[in-house]
């Protein structure tokens, strides 16, 4: 069995494909470590069905340890939600290639922008994303609810 946090292997016995409904069950355990962690929002199994057609998932020795989706909202805009790797896989590049297939979907449906909301800015600016767009457009949002 290879060593996942060898430092130079950069995670290459990790297979990363396309989600399938078999997914599911281990998609909502991993989910629930990060939810349980306060690092994503909760997500029903019907949200997590829904995204699993434009999700991608990272597996070890037979085991999901990363998954990301791509939630589509208009051909002008879509973005990627529910990124999770398992503590002991990270650093290793596998966001990175979960972002990637989430990205170059968005392209091969000509989506125009993707879009990230997260508290990991460095990360996600290291996987290409920035702030603001050509022409400093800019994302602002208000709460409609207190328990969000």
């Amino acid at each position: 069995m290879t060593n996942p946090t060898t430092e130079n292997d950069d995670a290459a016995d990790v297979h990363v494909r396309p989600a399938t409904r078999d997914d599911l069950p281990a998609l909502i355990q991993l989910i629930t470590g990060f939810v349980e962690a306060n690092r994503l929002l909760p997500r029903t199994q019907s949200e997590l069905d829904d995204l699993i057609p434009f999700g991608f998932v990272a597996c070890f020795d037979n085991r999901l340890v990363g998954f990301a989706a791509l939630e589509i909202y208009s051909p002008k805009l879509a973005e990627v939600r529910s990124l999770a790797v398992v503590p002991e896989m990270q650093g290793h590049g596998l966001g990175k290639r979960l972002v990637q297939q989430c990205v170059e979907l968005a392209q091969s449906r000509n989506v125009l922008e993707v879009m990230a909301i997260t508290s990991a800015e460095e990360f996600f600016q290291s996987c290409g994303f920035d702030f603001t767009l050509p022409g400093e457009k800019k994302a602002l949002f208000v709460r409609t609810r207190e328990d969000a």
